[in-house]
């Protein structure tokens, strides 16, 4: 607040004076803003720590389940024979040669015994073309008008699972052409033509024929070039016919469950450092981590790595995490022996039961994922420690940021005060100059009078 005149009947530098009062009002601002600031960045650390622990979360929660364990991978001698996962497959290997690939009946109307007609060329007579697949039959009307082209639209029309399209050859002749949508004996068709239609006749160029295998000397057959269900737990599609066998082989795939271990570690030592640095003290420097003395996050450090120690009741042969390569080092960070881990991978029962042993009804004995998964669940809980604790420093920020709005209430009420203050002060001197001018001008004129 400002007042022009404030000063001016006194001769006083009131504005420097009121600066002054209001600021040493104010002075208990810079410890409330340190402290703000020192809260929000403590609010910042725990959503880093929340972001970190989610992610931690959703890589053990990847290495409870059996899918993670259950991998295999596909590989061929052959590119023209490949296979494909669609379920859980075992381990093995199959010789597997073709014989005969799948394909679609053709037959052209207009062709071999028939006349090829012009293009666009009218039947000049009516009557019906009967079309069988299995038990579907259908009868197609043929008007005197009608071209090859409106047949074949309306064979397209009656959805029997037949393709027609209209060819037309080197002289410009016109043939219609008739073909299963499917490949398979199952999708062979016959078609019956009215001896009226003169101009119609038919030739079968193509028969429908299966793919034919001989997986591990057995004869297999499939109405497409992908055989689904031979393997449990794969697939695998042909497309030429071998004159030798080719070997798909299936293996566990154990890079994809060393890459799943090594992001576990990864993620555990991220949010160990995260922590470690957050509560830390530095002697040197003679500064403290942010977190430093938090007894919530030296808690949280805490159990992290009594996580890492080991399992109770496994059945495999192992039973902690230096079992299979993994030790933790000054700090709590975790290393990774590969040679150890590969040695591991070879036991792959025991490992998924490392990680993945179901507790029991009283939450004992699951593998590390499993104890790592229901820790992270807690801590991430609506009601868990990382929200409570951030709800808490947000309560604390907001009780700072009132303390800071009633000091500067306090110090705007002083100034307005100081201001009326000195501006009364401002009038009452200038009643008093006034009469002090007075009564000197008066004293004059009367010495002059006497004089």
């Amino acid at each position: 607040m400002a007042i022009s005149s404030a000063g001016i009947g006194s001769g006083l530098d009131v504005a420097k004076i009121v600066e002054q009062m209001v600021a040493l009002e104010k002075s208990p601002l810079a410890k409330l803003e340190v402290k703000a600031e020192g809260i929000q960045t403590q609010i910042s650390t725990y959503g880093e720590i929340k972001s970190l622990t989610s992610k931690l979360g959703d890589i053990v929660s990847k290495l409870t389940r059996d899918s993670a364990w259950n991998g295999v991978t596909i590989s061929s001698s052959n590119s023209t024979i490949t296979g494909a996962m669609t379920g859980i497959a075992a381990p093995g290997t199959y010789n597997i040669k073709v014989t005969q690939l799948a394909q679609a009946q053709t037959t052209v109307i207009g062709g071999a015994g028939a006349v090829a007609l012009a293009k666009d060329e009218a039947m000049g007579a009516s009557g019906n073309i009967k079309l069988t697949m299995g038990a579907v039959e259908k009868e197609i009307s043929v008007s005197s008008s009608d071209t090859l082209t409106k047949i074949a639209t309306k064979i397209n029309e009656a959805e029997m699972g037949i393709q027609a399209s209209v060819v037309t050859d080197v002289d410009g002749k016109e043939r219609l052409m008739l073909r299963s949508k499917e490949t398979g004996t199952d999708k062979a068709f016959s078609v019956e033509i009215d001896p009226a239609l003169t101009k119609l006749g038919q030739s079968q160029t193509q028969a429908a024929a299966n793919a034919k295998v001989e997986l591990n000397g057995v004869e297999l057959e499939s109405s497409t070039n992908t055989f689904a269900s031979t393997i449990p737990g794969m697939s695998f599609t042909v497309s030429e016919v071998t004159t030798n066998a080719a070997t798909i082989t299936v293996k566990a795939d154990t890079e994809t469950m060393k890459k799943n271990i090594q992001e576990f570690v990864d993620a555990y030592n991220e949010l160990n450092e995260l922590l470690a640095k957050s509560t830390k003290y530095t002697e040197e420097t003679k500064t403290a981590g942010v977190l430093q003395g938090d007894s919530a996050t030296v808690s949280l450090q805490n159990s992290l790595r009594m996580l890492t120690q080991g399992i109770s009741g496994s059945k495999g042969a192992f039973t902690r995490l230096a079992d299979i390569g993994i030790q933790m080092q000054q700090g709590g960070k975790l290393s990774v022996d590969t040679s150890k881990l590969d040695k591991g991978l070879a036991d792959l029962e025991s490992l998924k039961g490392l990680f993945a042993n179901k507790a029991d009804s009283l939450g004992q004995g699951g593998g590390i994922a499993v104890n790592f998964k229901s820790f992270t669940d807690k801590l991430l809980a609506f009601d868990g420690t990382l929200n409570t604790k951030t709800d808490s420093l947000e309560r604390t920020l907001k009780s700072n940021s009132a303390e800071q709005e009633k000091v500067n209430k306090r110090a705007q009420t002083l100034e307005t005060r100081l201001y009326q203050q000195y501006s009364a002060l401002d009038v009452k001197m200038s009643s008093l100059n006034a009469l002090s001018a007075y009564v000197t001008q008066m004293t004059t004129a009367w010495n002059k009078s006497k004089d």
